[in-house]
């Protein structure tokens, strides 16, 4: 296979910029895994993340490229993905072992530039002006905040990233009177059924509208993103419903959803249960809906073995959302935030 070289990706002389390669992909985890295992400390990047992302099914929404120095070794590497209408995400890898740092803030002012124009690329092919450009570093990476800065991204906020850990035999509250939940169903062949996966798509819809950073996202393009991720299972969707007290012979109403995928296994050996999405309907709010929805995903990763649920939160969420995963057991194991660029 030819490899694709990249255009307007200014490199060394010498050097190269191309599309990432089959061969790359061992190169690309250990790239990956270096940021983590710096800020998170964790190196065990999901190689089949990685895969999909750079040659797999999630490569189909993104433009990205490696760069490779004169001996064939892979210094960085940009990924800029069309996220919704008006939204571009960008990530950027860069081998922290290249010196001198100048190098290093000459090439990712050079990766940051690229993403520009291939952010406005996509505008262009969804009829729009413009669109925000939108990073999340670790919130202890100087260096790359410092490029971010440089490349004209303003920080607009900070996500807690939290975990709690799964106890074999926990006794976990009952779901509260007028609350139920139930799996996403799902036909024979293992496939869900169209109309709940619908109506989750419209719950977190709705949920979200008043939350930061918030962008409508089509049903296709919210249910073909999240298949694209290899840690997706359909088993891992639950909708919750509650009863309407002026009808109480009506059906109940859909309240809220959760959308959960798979932590690959950690240094003890065991996978854990990583929460995607939640969202509770405003007209449901306060009558028990988050916190069934979350005992329903411990319960469930209880059931599988699974050591632990992961999840990110606005440390500013307008719900306090923090506040109440704190109290169901969560912790902050590290800070990413998001860096803004409007173009």
């Amino acid at each position: 296979m030819t490899a694709r070289t990249v255009a307007g990706l200014t490199v060394l002389p010498g050097w190269q910029a191309r599309a990432p390669q089959p061969e790359d992909l061992a190169d690309l985890i250990v790239l990956r895994g270096a940021d983590q295992k710096a800020f998170t400390g964790s190196s065990s990047a999901d190689a089949a993340l990685v895969e999909s992302e750079a040659i797999g099914p999630a490569s189909w929404t993104r433009h990205q490229a490696v760069v490779v120095d004169t001996e064939g070794r892979i210094r960085a590497w940009v990924v800029v993905h069309d996220r919704a209408a008006g939204r571009t995400m960008v990530a950027l890898y860069i081998d922290r072992t290249l010196t001198p740092p100048d190098l290093r803030s000459e090439l990712a002012a050079a990766s940051y530039a690229w993403a520009a124009e291939q952010g406005l690329q996509f505008a262009q092919l969804r009829g729009r002006t413009g669109t925000r450009l939108d990073a999340n570093p670790y919130a202890e990476d100087l260096e790359q905040r410092d490029w971010l800065g440089r490349a004209g991204y303003d920080c607009r906020r900070r996500w807690l990233n939290m975990t709690r850990p799964v106890v074999p035999g926990e006794d976990l509250p009952a779901v509260r009177a007028g609350v139920t939940i139930r799996p996403v169903e799902r036909h024979p062949s293992g496939l869900p059924v169209a109309e709940d996966l619908q109506t989750v798509h419209r719950m977190l819809e709705e949920s979200f509208q008043d939350h930061f950073n918030s962008y409508r996202e089509s049903f296709p393009e919210f249910t073909q993103r999240l298949r694209e991720d290899p840690s997706h299972r359909w088993d891992h969707w639950w909708l919750a419903f509650v009863d309407d007290p002026e009808h109480p012979d009506a059906p109940p109403l859909p309240a809220g959803a959760v959308v959960c995928s798979v932590l690959g296994a950690n240094v003890s050996g065991a996978e854990g249960t990583y929460v995607e999405y939640i969202g509770v309907n405003r007209l449901a709010r306060g009558r028990g809906v988050a916190k069934g929805l979350l005992y329903t995903v411990i319960g469930d990763a209880a059931d599988r073995g699974r050591n632990r649920v992961g999840l990110e939160v606005d440390a500013d969420s307008p719900t306090n959302a923090d506040q109440l995963y704190r109290s169901m057991g969560w912790d902050t194991d590290y800070l990413t935030e998001s860096w803004f660029r409007d173009l």
